[in-house]
């Protein structure tokens, strides 16, 4: 999956728009449009700051890495601000069922 796609995912699943994000990053409006238009891709310096804004590794956002292995996942829930961690584990209890996760079923 390309940049553009991934951003577009992320920013979506934020549930902000754009310009949000661009307001909250400090960056010019329009600023995301060419990489949503899949025109540009970004400097490494806003590739690490758009990563940690959305709480993923540079690498995810680039696409290089659909598949995460079990390593990679580890290592990337580590690298999380705690923050960023209970709203992983609020996700994922929302998708496998607090209930079966409590009954030690999954």
């Amino acid at each position: 999956m390309a940049f553009h796609e991934q951003l577009t995912k992320l920013v979506q699943s934020s549930n902000k728009s754009f310009n949000q994000i661009e307001r909250e990053l400090g960056y010019p409006r329009n600023a995301l449009a060419n990489y949503r238009q899949n025109s540009k891709n970004p400097s490494t310096k806003r590739l690490k700051e758009l990563a940690d804004y959305f709480g993923v590794a540079p690498e995810h956002l680039l696409g290089r890495d659909e598949r995460y292995t079990y390593d990679k996942t580890i290592l990337l829930f580590e690298s999380l601000k705690m923050e960023s961690k209970q709203k992983f584990l609020d996700y994922a209890l929302r998708k496998l069922g607090r209930e079966n996760f409590e009954k030690g079923i999954l």
